[in-house]
């Protein structure tokens, strides 16, 4: 799995009361630099789970985008999903789990479920930087610190040394709603994401499975 960018938000009016939708999904070797990414990119169709008991984050921003898959025509985009970008210049997640469900393979495999963990037991924390996530659905509980509800997007990145914004290279509306906060944990989490980006990823403790059925997924 590698890093992708996000797509310009073709809604311009799209707007959503978003809760906070933070948890990271497992990229793994990521590499690149904040500002270094294309200017779109598009989501492979399928939804992933991801689940952590904690997340600490540093300088959170959220705004309303669309993430799209692939149109059957490469100069075409195909379907859109309105997403909740939630991003953090930093963040530290512990027991963190991603699931995603793949149906119907060949040579009689049926449904197979991949199994990501990391940040566990005996562990570091996983470590995220310039981390972004599109996100459709958040459980859990959530606790802010200096947090500004209705801010233009345009206007989330502010002159403090290592605070984040609108992804450089998307077209999110600068004037739609969004959120910001200089620190939020979240703990219990359960996700569901389209895609993830970030400068660095590290996954200490990593363990990667494959199963049959559903059984393995994250929740």
């Amino acid at each position: 799995m590698s890093s992708q960018v996000r797509g310009g938000t073709r809604w311009k009016r799209f707007a959503v009361v978003m809760v906070p939708s933070v948890i990271a999904t497992a990229a793994v070797g990521v590499g690149l630099a904040q500002g270094a990414l294309a200017a779109s990119f598009s989501v492979s169709g399928q939804e992933f789970k991801v689940s952590a008991a904690e997340l600490e984050g540093y300088d959170f921003v959220q705004y309303g985008s669309v993430a799209t898959e692939p149109g059957a025509d490469p100069k075409a985009s195909g379907k859109a999903h309105a997403v909740a970008v939630s991003g953090f210049s930093k963040a530290y997640i512990t027991n963190m789990c991603q699931s995603v469900v793949t149906p119907n393979l060949p040579f009689g495999l049926g449904t197979v479920t991949m199994r990501l963990e990391a940040g566990g037991k005996g562990h570091k924390r996983v470590y995220a930087k310039d981390l972004y996530l599109d996100v459709s659905e958040l459980d859990g509980d959530a606790k802010f610190s200096h947090i500004d509800i209705g801010v233009a997007a345009g206007s989330l990145k502010t002159s403090k040394p290592g605070s984040i914004g609108i992804q450089p290279g998307t077209q999110a509306d600068p004037n739609g709603f969004s959120q910001r906060a200089e620190e939020a944990v979240l703990t219990g989490v359960k996700q569901k994401a389209w895609a993830t980006t970030a400068g660095t990823f590290n996954l200490s403790g990593l363990k990667l499975r494959l199963s049959k059925g559903t059984e393995a997924e994250c929740y």
